[in-house]
């Protein structure tokens, strides 16, 4: 009997302004995706980041930015967290190396790192999370590690060195005398130095250890992928929410106990009858609650409501002169079909209309008098309720002097 030949998968490839993976995306999820590491060279060629060191210590100091400090005491190998906001006066009183800065979000702040994402549309939008930018000064780190998610660290600006360990059945128990999770045991495979431009997968579980061969930037454009505790919790938490205060564990059939200290068999079945709500979930419940889950924002960002809302003709009469809708950075849209129709999901809102109207509701970052003329009526009352909840701020054009 012939023996199988596995296929080969290379770790290492070089992208192209035409296959950014250095691949076509269905051959990348098909082959890469949640299943093995791949380094990019030339991801994106000529990279120049559109963001400074200067500009990411500045966002680390706004109130509502999520920045942290990582310092590592390289001769006695200790590790140190500080958590922002920052003090501009901080930053010059930093050592020369090993320090990191975090920020989260960036792509919430920052338009032009915003428009990375494009390149990610390969992805279904709702599972993209955030963009995390890094700078680091030489020898800057964070530690060898594991995310549980999906993602992509794209190399901005100088040179990071990058460590994984792709082996099956990797180390991944934590040191007990830090306060990061950091692994204990790290023994890399694979060692590369990556350049401005170049990116590196890593799917969920991959130990690596990341460290600045000079002053740089790094991108990781992270996942959303919710434990499954956390969907379980969630979803409980809302069918708890719909049920009246009077709905108890009751036993009116109860009988003389044979010990008074046992729970019986019959008690367990009331149980079951108490959370039957949870075993005969109907599908339509669960994708409003998945929908509503998914879309809610993790880190908290809130949704500005304007004071006096305009009505729906308002918006419209706006909108014909020249004004646009932008919708807030913060707001999170994904639809999903409900039959022949559809449902809107936006930051926990559930929104019934037509199909073409949720599709188009889900991608538009600005809305237009062009745009909201070809939603249904569904879809025309749902812009309204956006624009109440903060959604979309209404733009008007600058007049000319």
């Amino acid at each position: 009997m012939a023996k199988k030949i596995l296929p080969s998968y290379p770790i290492e490839v070089t992208g192209s302004p035409e296959l950014p993976l250095g691949m076509a995306p269905e051959v990348f999820l098909r082959d890469y995706w949640q299943k093995r590491p791949l380094l990019v060279r030339a991801a994106f060629p000529g990279f120049v980041s559109p963001i400074s060191p200067e500009d990411l210590a500045g966002l680390a100091c706004e109130e509502a930015a999520l920045a942290r400090v990582v310092l590592h005491d390289r001769k006695r190998d200790r590790w140190e967290l500080r958590t922002g906001p920052f003090s501009e006066e901080s930053f010059p009183k930093l050592p020369k190396q090993d320090w990191t800065l975090l920020v989260q979000d960036v792509d919430k702040w920052d338009m032009d790192i915003r428009a990375l994402l494009d390149a990610f549309r390969f992805l279904p939008a709702w599972r993209l999370d955030d963009v995390m930018v890094s700078f680091a000064a030489p020898g800057g780190s964070v530690g060898a590690h594991v995310d549980q998610y999906d993602v992509f660290l794209l190399q901005a600006q100088g040179h990071r060195r990058w460590q994984i360990d792709a082996r099956p059945g990797a180390p991944r128990d934590f040191r007990p005398d830090v306060e990061l999770k950091l692994l204990s045991r790290f023994t890399p495979d694979h060692d590369w130095v990556l350049a401005p431009g170049d990116m590196l997968y890593l799917p969920p579980g991959v130990p690596h250890h990341g460290v600045a061969e000079d002053a740089c930037l790094t991108f990781s454009v992270g996942m959303r992928a919710p434990s499954q505790a956390e969907l379980m919790v969630d979803l409980a938490e809302e069918l708890a929410a719909a049920l009246p205060e009077e709905a108890r564990y009751a036993d009116p059939d109860l009988a003389l106990p044979a010990d008074p200290w046992e729970i019986d068999e019959a008690a367990f079945g009331r149980v079951r009858a108490a959370l039957r709500d949870l075993q005969t979930l109907d599908e339509a419940a669960l994708r409003r609650w998945f929908g509503r889950f998914i879309t809610q924002y993790r880190a908290a960002g809130e949704l500005g409501r304007p004071a006096r809302p305009p009505r729906l003709d308002a918006i419209e009469t706006e909108l014909a002169a020249g004004a646009r809708l932008l919708r807030h950075p913060h707001a999170r849209h994904a639809w999903a079909r409900n039959g022949k129709r559809a449902c809107l999901h936006a930051n926990g809102l559930s929104l019934p209309m037509g199909v073409a109207a949720a599709r188009r509701l889900a991608r538009a970052d600005a809305l237009e008098a062009a745009d909201l003329a070809a939603l249904d009526a569904s879809g025309r009352e749902a812009v309204e309720s956006l624009v109440a909840a903060g959604h979309y701020q209404l733009v008007k054009p600058k007049r000319r002097r």
